[in-house]
């Protein structure tokens, strides 16, 4: 299945992140609920969100182009202390406001 828009949204800080480019991949863990999501999908495009704004609030929304995962196993003090086994899902280099 191919097409459509991957929305995520994202704690501030690692929006601030994404949106200034120092921020390569997005992390969700590898559960059901995102196996549906990614595996098997491509997507045209994804809106990157800081918490759930408004939908004419701008300010908060980053559009980037698709470019898949990877699955990883990291550490992560999101995660919890343990390594886990997570979707790295890959963010471009700043690009336009989702409109």
């Amino acid at each position: 299945m191919s097409g459509g828009t991957l929305r995520l949204p994202l704690k501030g800080v690692y929006f601030d992140q994404a949106r200034s480019g120092a921020k390569g991949k997005e992390y969700r863990l590898c559960t059901p609920y995102w196996r549906r999501r990614l595996e098997g999908r491509s997507y045209d495009k994804m809106v990157l969100t800081r918490g759930y704004p408004a939908a004419g609030d701008v300010h908060r929304h980053l559009e980037l182009p698709w470019r898949g995962y990877s699955v990883e196993t990291i550490t992560h003090e999101h995660f919890g202390p343990q390594p886990v086994q997570v979707f790295a899902i890959l963010l471009a280099e700043p690009a336009t406001i989702a409109r």
